[in-house]
């Protein structure tokens, strides 16, 4: 019976490895998180809580602020560049002393061929660091279950407006 069990046990460790064939997808598209309307652009972060502490160095940007996001996501930076889908989420300022966000969204891609799938990221995101790792946790459709993460650039940010433009390249692994 011992035996049995560990060939068992052995089977289902052996067949856990095959994560090798796994391929890695790359994706890299361009958020659009737009504060305050312009002609021809709507808002697309809407702040949903006011704080009344200021960070330091920073009166703009409230400790507590909170914003529901359904941003654009475009193949370039232009917003006129053909739309791949939507950020959908939230994010707060989450830091009493820097500009960090806690950033949940879901990237709802609408065009293409990831069309109709999803891929989760979750995490503190310092908003003034160049690069910023964030981990993708989760996925459905084609990104079922994907493990990766997602690497931010600001593009371009305009401090009167609070409107930005990131560079998002994202790298996971899935299990479809």
């Amino acid at each position: 019976m011992f035996l049995q069990l560990l060939a068992l046990m052995s089977l289902a460790a052996l067949a856990g490895t095959g994560d090798g064939a796994k391929a890695t997808t790359h994706l890299r598209f361009y958020l659009h998180d737009i504060v305050t309307a312009l002609p021809g652009q709507p808002a697309t972060a809407v702040r949903i809580a006011k704080a009344t502490a200021p960070l330091p160095g920073n009166p703009t940007i409230p400790f507590g602020d909170m914003f529901v996001i359904d941003d654009p996501l475009t193949e370039g930076p232009n917003a006129a560049s053909p739309a791949v889908g939507r950020a959908q989420g939230f994010y707060l300022v989450a830091s009493q002393t820097e500009i960090a966000l806690m950033l949940i969204f879901n990237a709802v891609f609408t065009a293409g061929p990831h069309n109709g799938s999803t891929v989760a990221v979750v995490s503190r995101d310092l908003i003034t660091a160049k690069v910023r790792e964030l981990p993708v946790v989760g996925g459905t459709g084609v990104f079922r279950g994907a493990t990766g993460y997602a690497l931010f650039r600001t593009h371009t940010f305009n401090t009167s407006d609070m409107n930005a433009v990131l560079k998002v390249d994202i790298c996971m692994r899935c299990v479809s």
